[in-house]
């Protein structure tokens, strides 16, 4: 409202102004874009935009959102990564590229401290990697579209267990708040909940949960509520015409929310290309959306979709995201192979 009454205020002061010029001459000039100033005009002159939001004061201010406290990797010691995960006991972050070295793994102080899982054709080696998660118990599980398999690893290395049997094409994974690890399956279009000893590398139970899904890849699950999160790839008539929908289900995986790219477009006037999703400790759904390099806050599944950009600078082509213990955020910026972590304190 103060804005507006602004607004109204310099339009009357314009009115007044033009009458004291007389019949026969031209109105005043803005002094900042120079151009006559007739009725309100100023939609479009920038220098009279920001005084209007600067006399708007504290009150039309958006608030401050998370800041970058430490980025990690960057061109050689990262290539073309895809997933992020955090181990929730020790802080740690396990990153999936494409190097020779699949997995990196980064201490709590931003150094690399140990890699494994060689590019290759053995049984533990990963092909192509597309996800990463970190188990309750600090086994590493990774998606490998290389041969279609899910495969997982200690901390220091050792393969305990690989899957190959079942998938089409396993995508995106999250762990649950009773270990077990959620995997989607792009192919499929199904969804998938894998009870393992990864430590003894015994596979308890492999079920199909949710089914008819569209080209599935980013999954989460929220550690507060055990809701489930899933990004659907949507294919578009004629080339760079593909949107994403999000789904939400509940604990029990009935569908209680979703979103497409059209009804987030009826909120926020640009397109959104969601590639990557998170919960953050209070359950509210964070997504990244790489067509305009920003990272947003959908709120929690019962009040879904509240949007709300929290990461609007800074940032490429995000391509994953994890909350650490800590509630640091941490977002993949595939556009120059790096891990930037965020905090709020």
């Amino acid at each position: 409202m103060r804005a507006v009454e602004i607004y109204l205020g310099l339009s009357d002061i314009c009115k007044s102004k033009k009458a004291l010029c007389g019949a026969g001459r031209r109105g005043l000039e803005c002094p900042f874009c120079r151009r006559a100033w007739g009725s309100p005009e100023t939609s479009d002159c920038l220098p009279l935009l920001q005084l209007l939001e600067a006399a708007a004061g504290p009150a039309g201010a958006a608030p401050p959102g998370p800041a970058l406290r430490l980025a990690l990797g960057g061109w050689g010691a990262l290539v073309n990564p895809t997933g992020v995960a955090a181990c929730p006991r020790s802080g740690r972050l396990a990153v999936a590229h494409d190097g020779e070295k699949r997995i990196k793994v980064f201490g709590a102080s931003g150094a690399c401290v140990r890699q494994f899982g060689e590019r290759g054709d053995a049984g533990n080696d990963v092909k192509y990697p597309l996800d990463v998660t970190v188990t309750l118990d600090g086994h590493v599980v990774v998606t490998d579209g290389g041969d279609r398999s899910v495969k997982a690893f200690d901390f220091e290395g050792r393969g305990t267990l690989a899957l190959r049997e079942g998938f089409s094409l396993p995508w995106g994974l999250d762990t649950t708040r009773e270990n077990k690890v959620i995997v989607t399956d792009s192919e499929a279009g199904a969804l998938y909940c894998l009870t393992a000893d990864f430590g003894k590398g015994k596979l308890e139970k492999s079920q199909m949960i949710q089914s008819k899904l569209t080209n599935p890849r980013g999954v989460a699950v929220s550690q507060a509520s055990g809701a489930v999160a899933v990004i659907e790839h949507l294919k578009g008539k004629g080339p760079n015409n593909s949107s994403t929908r999000i789904k939400i289900f509940s604990a029990d995986l009935k569908l209680i929310g979703q979103m497409d790219s059209f009804g987030l477009n009826l909120i926020f006037p640009s397109k959104i290309y969601a590639a990557a999703v998170a919960f953050d400790k209070e359950g509210r759904i964070i997504v990244t959306d790489v067509y305009n390099q920003t990272v947003l806050c959908l709120g929690k599944p019962e009040e879904f979709p509240v949007f709300k950009p929290i990461i609007s600078h800074g940032l490429s082509y995000p391509v994953g995201l994890t909350y650490m213990a800590n509630n640091s955020l941490v977002v993949l910026d595939g556009g120059d192979h790096s891990v930037k972590i965020y905090s709020s304190t």
